[in-house]
């Protein structure tokens, strides 16, 4: 924020003035008049009228949403509404928070993000196990090394998600996938024989059209960007990239995780999908799959509510 002076009809009058960009690279001008007894310094004048300059924001962000993305039955002018606010929020926490507090933060949604998914492809390590492997560098006595290695790998694609170094493209995936399976499987990139889903009546892609498909895949996410909601689009890309299922192993993590790249890479905060929703997440995939999107659609936006009140917005709440 900083001061900005306006002479009107000979009279001086201190606007406080903050330049807002929106994700298409444009950029909204928000001011608060200062009135003219109190001439406060800019941090006092910051402090006094942050929550009037964040609701400003929230609604140049809410009205910019609703021009580009088409509302529907799920994703309805009023959720639309109250994610980009969260989006606002969440974008305000982290500019508060301190190196440390940064840090903190993210170290503990990367364990409990490589817990929850890892969890639920059948890792059976706990959530004290996998805070044992990223934060003390040990391996929990007694366990297998796969689910290990799985907690490490994951551990540092989480971080480089959360640092914006993957695209969804294909050169990232495949490298996501390598680092993924490091130490775990030496099959890696597109499969070479066809692979099911168990308990699944579902035709996943052959492997000789594996790629064809994922490059259409992120073509389609590309287009669907530039008029659809990226959590709609977060979903319907995971769901798809699980038909093709591209890999011999690691899919459903690979899903998860670019899932989250789409909505990091829009500004928004990434979502955690619990072992406890397991039953409820294969229903929709499922439903997704039978041509039912909408329940798949409610899903990803639930996870995404969920995850920001309940682990960002309690966080910042008690932080120092």
């Amino acid at each position: 924020m900083y001061f900005k002076d306006k002479v009107i009809r000979g009279r001086k009058y201190r606007y406080l003035t903050k330049s807002v960009r929106l994700p298409d690279g444009s950029v909204k001008t928000l001011q608060r008049l200062v009135k003219g007894g109190e001439n406060p310094g800019l941090e006092a004048a910051a402090r006094k009228h942050a929550e009037y300059m964040e609701g400003e924001e929230k609604r140049v962000n809410t009205g910019y949403a609703l021009s580009k993305y088409a509302a529907d039955s799920i994703f309805t002018k009023q959720q639309i509404s109250k994610v980009e606010e969260m989006k606002v929020e969440y974008n305000r926490m982290l500019r508060s928070f301190s190196r440390e507090q940064y840090n903190d933060v993210f170290d503990r949604f990367t364990a409990n993000f490589t817990y929850e998914s890892n969890a639920i492809e059948g890792n059976s390590l706990t959530l004290k196990d996998v805070a044992v492997v990223i934060f003390d560098g040990r391996s929990p006595e007694g366990k297998d090394l796969r689910e290990v290695y799985e907690t490490k790998n994951s551990r540092h694609v989480m971080d480089l998600v959360l640092k914006n170094k993957f695209r969804v493209a294909e050169k990232d995936i495949l490298r996501m996938h390598k680092l993924l399976l490091k130490d775990i499987d030496s099959r890696i990139g597109y499969k070479k024989y066809p692979n099911f889903l168990v308990g699944s009546q579902v035709q996943l892609t052959p492997p000789e059209k594996a790629q064809e498909e994922l490059t259409n895949l992120i073509k389609w996410q590309e287009e669907a960007l530039e008029k659809t909601h990226p959590i709609k689009v977060s979903a319907h890309f995971h769901a798809r990239f699980e038909k093709i299922h591209p890999f011999a192993d690691g899919n459903g993590r690979v899903g998860r995780f670019l899932s989250n790249v789409i909505l990091v890479r829009n500004g928004y905060p990434p979502l955690i999908i619990r072992k406890s929703q397991r039953t409820s997440y294969i229903k929709c995939m499922g439903d997704f799959d039978g041509g039912y999107t909408p329940n798949l659609e409610r899903f990803f936006l639930e996870k995404y509510k969920d995850t920001y009140r309940k682990f960002f917005k309690v966080y910042y709440k008690y932080m120092d």
